[in-house]
């Protein structure tokens, strides 16, 4: 008996040696602070895979979104960054939908879509969507707007409006 007690004890005490979720985000923060990206994925990464249901899980996954299309991670082409900024921002909206983050998640993947990879398709469904989940949220209106001038130069854009505006 004493033989299985041993080993069980220590799984237990190395189980408690992790560090905590707080205490994870508060060392991501501090090295993005001290521009330290690198770190502050690998860090924001741990948070999701041994504390993928704490509330700071969407927040992590978020900072990751950011960083990724902040093209701020070393050894990643702009379109892996912006590929792997889509993925995080993903993650935010389908897994934790409730939370304070998923609604800019979601309007950043139409953005990145939009702005950055051309898909207006992609962007178009992520904007609708958002529009019809977050009706009522501060980017709304932007999220129109988005729609409304994809994809024309900003003297097009310009044109548009000064003619809505003599309407």
């Amino acid at each position: 008996m004493k033989k299985y007690l041993f080993p069980l004890l220590a799984v237990f005490i190395l189980a408690g040696c992790g560090k905590s979720d707080k205490e994870l985000m508060e060392q991501a923060s501090e090295s993005i602070k001290n521009s330290k990206a690198d770190e502050a994925v690998l860090l924001y990464k741990e948070i999701l895979e041994k504390h993928e249901d704490s509330e700071l899980a969407p927040t992590a996954a978020y900072e990751l979104g950011r960083l990724y299309q902040g093209q701020v991670v070393s050894k990643l082409s702009k379109e892996e960054s912006f590929e792997l900024a889509i993925e995080n921002f993903n993650l935010v909206f389908e897994k934790y939908p409730q939370s304070k983050e998923a609604p800019t998640s979601l309007f950043m993947i139409g953005f990145i879509y939009a702005n950055e990879f051309r898909n207006f398709d992609e962007a178009t469904k992520a904007y609708k969507k958002f529009i019809k989940e977050f009706p009522e949220h501060e980017l709304a209106k932007s999220a129109q707007d988005e729609l409304d001038f994809m994809g024309l130069s900003p003297e097009d854009i310009l044109a548009k409006k000064l003619a809505l505006e003599n309407k």
